[in-house]
């Protein structure tokens, strides 16, 4: 009977001996108090307390953890912006008491931070410059919590600015502009293209008028040398000049007769076509060069009658 009645007494026994020992994961701090008072901290391993007088406070990871705020704060230009900032820290190693001691909420008190720096930084930019200067918004967070957190344990890794988040119709008005732009810039390279081509067109028609022009004073030379050679054999036979020319005018006129009769394509065209159309023509070339050429000598003639000092 007595047997039975010490076996609560063992089983309770045990219960104490083996809460006296605890189990510390690694890179975990364990912070040991005695009667309400701070005893102790454990790291990782096995670990003994006293039973029934130290009891486990809390437990901190020394790991790195991250803790993301989002701000909506406004721009320079008037533009209301959320940002996403991302912290990462960690808990001092050997600073466990002040990060458990000194404050109850860690993650409201950074949160305060970044929401002051941000506020305090993100006005005195246009939005355009948020976008461009996020590092630096992200190193300006990062040193005021170092300088305010570190009293507290807490060790600011890095802090990242993830989005940049603007309002629906400031972010659809960007993409207008974005748009614009490029539609501008595309329209100047097709104005420039457009320009080439006219002027390489220009150059080109330029350079074969040139070229049409020299072809035809070459042929006018060929004809000219030719009805020369021409007046020349006539001139063997007994034809003199006056009778060739109109020989030479009458031939000519024949052959273009024939090559308008050979073209299926030409328009109505009325030519005189009688023999003595040749001559007729000769004679008409005739006195108008001989009228030219006597108003040439006339006025020559009168030039010479004026005294020199009235000469300009």
């Amino acid at each position: 009977m007595g047997q039975f009645v010490l076996i609560p007494f063992i089983f309770f026994g045990l219960l104490i001996l083996i809460s006296a020992f605890f189990i510390v994961k690694q890179q975990t701090a364990v912070i040991i108090e005695r009667f309400g008072r701070f005893q102790s901290i454990r790291h990782s391993g096995l670990q003994l307390k006293i039973p029934l007088v130290d009891r486990i406070a809390g437990r901190l990871s020394l790991k790195i953890q991250q803790l993301d705020v989002i701000i909506e704060t406004k721009t320079l230009d008037d533009v209301f912006v959320r940002l996403k900032v991302s912290v990462q820290y960690k808990v001092i190693k050997d600073k466990v008491y002040d990060a458990f001691y000194k404050l109850d909420y860690p993650h409201d008190q950074i949160t305060s931070y970044v929401f002051d720096v941000v506020r305090a930084e993100v006005p005195k930019m246009k939005l355009d410059d948020v976008f461009v200067k996020k590092d630096d918004i992200a190193l300006a967070v990062k040193a005021e919590l170092n300088d305010a957190m570190s009293d507290y344990g807490f060790d600011i890794i890095k802090t990242l600015v993830t989005d940049i988040d603007p309002d629906a119709q400031v972010k659809e008005a960007m993409n207008r502009i974005n748009a614009s732009e490029r539609e501008k810039i595309a329209a100047q390279f097709e104005g420039d293209a457009a320009r080439i081509l006219i002027v390489e067109k220009a150059k080109a028609e330029a350079e074969s008028k040139r070229l049409q022009g020299q072809g035809i004073a070459d042929q006018r030379r060929e004809i000219a040398r030719g009805l020369e050679e021409s007046v020349e054999v006539l001139n063997k036979v007994g034809i003199n000049s006056q009778e060739a020319s109109a020989l030479i005018v009458v031939t000519q006129h024949y052959d273009t007769l024939h090559s308008i009769g050979e073209s299926t394509n030409s328009n109505l065209i009325l030519l005189p076509n009688s023999p003595q159309a040749g001559s007729d023509m000769l004679n008409n070339m005739v006195a108008s060069f001989t009228a030219s050429n006597q108003i040439g000598e006339a006025m020559k003639k009168q030039q010479d009658l004026i005294p020199p000092d009235k000469k300009k």
